[in-house]
Parts: structure tokens; sequence; C-alpha cells
């Protein structure tokens, strides 16, 4: 609970100009899968390490798991 509580405090502070029912909706993505989202901020970092800028690596790691971010739509 606590920790739905800060995540949500930060994505709102990283995701202010998108607008709030947009914003639900990722809440809600990640609330059913943080596994998922996990591993893409993982390998995004790992992407970062190895000289990608941080847009080019989310894009890449994204469209790798695009199927799987389709289905919880």
């Amino acid at each position: 609970m606590l920790k739905n509580f800060l995540l949500r405090k930060m994505l709102k502070s990283k995701l202010q100009d998108v607008p709030a029912e947009e914003q639900e909706k990722i809440f809600l993505m990640i609330e059913k899968n943080p596994e998922l989202f996990q591993k893409i901020a993982l390998e995004a970092q790992e992407k970062i390490k190895n000289g990608k800028d941080q847009m080019t690596a989310m894009m890449e790691v994204m469209q790798d798991h695009q199927e799987e971010l389709k289905k919880m739509m």
C-alpha cells in the first residue's frame, strides 16, 4: 500500500504533462504487472550503461516488449 502510494507520487511528478486520465491508465498497468515494468527498467538501465541515451534505450526496450504491453491495454 505504501509502496503503491510512493510509486504514484514519483510517477505523478515525472508525468506532470500527461493528462490525469492517461496517468491513471499507466498506474493501473504498472499495478497489474509490476514485474514487467521492473524488467523494462532494468533492461533500459543496462542499455544506458552501454552508452545509449535514455530516450533511445527506453524506446528500444519498449519495442522489445510491445506485444506484452498491448495485451495489458
